[in-house]
């Protein structure tokens, strides 16, 4: 529970600062990160010549999503949100930039490696949805969290249109075309670090933390609510398991993800086999990408008013409506357009009900180190889904692997059933 000094004026004023911060920021980082994505498989491809590399690219940028979310939850776990998440964009810059080198040196192992460090963009992404719950209000929070997670739909929708303006300002700069989109990416990730670093003061975790701390009890010194001590991952996981609400808001996160990834992964290839055009290819994508993060808003007005597991429910059965929509589309295309959308949207409810659920539901000494875990495991499963969804659409075809990504809802309403049980 939020103590009534977080309703104090100044730390109001603290908490809407930086939730605006956030917001610019996302809109810049998210600018580099649609821009990178946009052309990271092609110039995969270009740089290596081969079909079977070109998607090492887009892995790369998942996995250093996935190791760096760990650390960066350490940084700020220790230094304040501020650090952390100016660490995590300016690493990300650095990656753009070694990527325009790679280009330029034709060097694939090179390009793995800024690709990588790109990754680093995806995680301060993420994780700049916590740091909205911070200081927020109870009755507010999953509200704040969504705004920011909205926030990223302007930058990704923007980034992949830079791929045209980004040939003009590589034959300036004298680079290989392809890579002109990254010349924006780094811009884009150096003006998100420039933004958190600079503007994002008073620190929101760091409040946080001494206002929990003010507010122990005199002499206590391991008070559960007390600030991160650098607790180890055994006890982050005891931490989660033992918690039916914390439990039910990771599955919600990790799992809703993985859904998601397994089925959009794989829709352009089933739409391309039947025969779709590359415009509905991309407008399949886009309206896919709208219900993701246009909708989130919604996802945590619901979320405040109406509970996280409600919403964590619906968005759950929004993902099964999903798999049964585009699993039997068929050769229809505007099904399976309904079905990539129902499929963002259950996305965007597990994740802003999920998120919020699990930042209000441990203490302070693990908190910042079980957010950074959940986008770890979000991240290395989505991998795996991505991966694995190619194999499941080679043996038991698109509806089987919709089956199978739609089975993964489960565990998380079996979770929602436990916690009822134990409330």
């Amino acid at each position: 529970m939020i103590a009534p000094v977080l309703a104090d004026a100044s730390v109001r004023a603290a908490h809407r600062r930086a939730v605006w911060v956030l917001a610019a920021a996302q809109v810049a980082g998210g600018l580099g990160i649609g821009a990178a994505i946009s052309v990271g498989a092609l110039l995969a491809l270009d740089i290596s010549g081969s079909e079977i590399l070109a998607g090492g690219g887009s892995t790369a940028v998942v996995l250093g999503a996935a190791l760096l979310a760990l650390p960066l939850a350490a940084v700020a776990a220790r230094s304040g949100r501020r650090r952390g998440l100016s660490l995590g964009w300016g690493l990300a810059a650095i990656g753009a930039a070694i990527v325009v080198l790679a280009a330029v040196l034709g060097s694939y192992l090179v390009l793995l490696l800024g690709m990588l460090l790109t990754g680093s963009g995806t995680a301060a992404s993420l994780q700049s949805r916590y740091a909205a719950t911070d200081l927020a209000l109870p009755t507010k929070r999953a509200r704040d969290l969504s705004l920011v997670v909205w926030s990223t739909t302007l930058g990704t929708v923007l980034g992949p249109n830079l791929s045209e303006p980004g040939r003009v300002v590589a034959e300036v700069l004298n680079i290989p075309p392809l890579v002109g989109p990254f010349v924006f990416a780094a811009v884009g990730m150096v003006v998100a670090s420039a933004l958190i670093l600079t503007l994002m003061r008073p620190d929101p975790l760091l409040l946080s933390q001494q206002l929990e701390t003010d507010q122990s009890p005199r002499g206590a010194t391991t008070h559960p609510s007390g600030p991160d001590t650098g607790a180890p991952p055994a006890s982050v996981w005891s931490t989660v398991w033992r918690n039916p609400a914390a439990r039910l808001g990771m599955s919600a996160i990790v799992l809703s993800h993985a859904v998601m990834v397994a089925v959009m992964t794989m829709a352009p290839v089933h739409l391309t086999q039947h025969g779709a055009t590359l415009t509905i290819v991309g407008l399949t994508i886009s309206l896919h990408i709208a219900g993701m993060f246009a909708f989130s808003p919604i996802f945590g007005w619901l979320a405040d008013k109406r509970g996280r597991v409600v919403t964590i429910v619906l968005g759950q059965g929004l993902l099964g409506a999903a798999a049964l929509t585009a699993g039997t589309s068929g050769e229809s295309e505007p099904q399976l357009m309904v079905g990539l959308v129902l499929l963002g949207l259950g996305w965007s409810a597990g994740l802003v009900a999920g998120s919020t659920l699990l930042a209000e539901s441990v203490p302070m000494a693990v908190r910042t180190r079980v957010q950074g875990t959940s986008d770890l495991v979000m991240n290395l499963v989505g991998a795996a889904g991505g991966a694995l969804s190619g194999v499941l659409l080679a043996l038991i075809g698109f509806g089987g692997l919709n089956a199978v990504a739609g089975a993964l809802i489960l565990p998380t309403l079996l979770f929602t059933l436990i916690g009822r049980r134990h409330a």
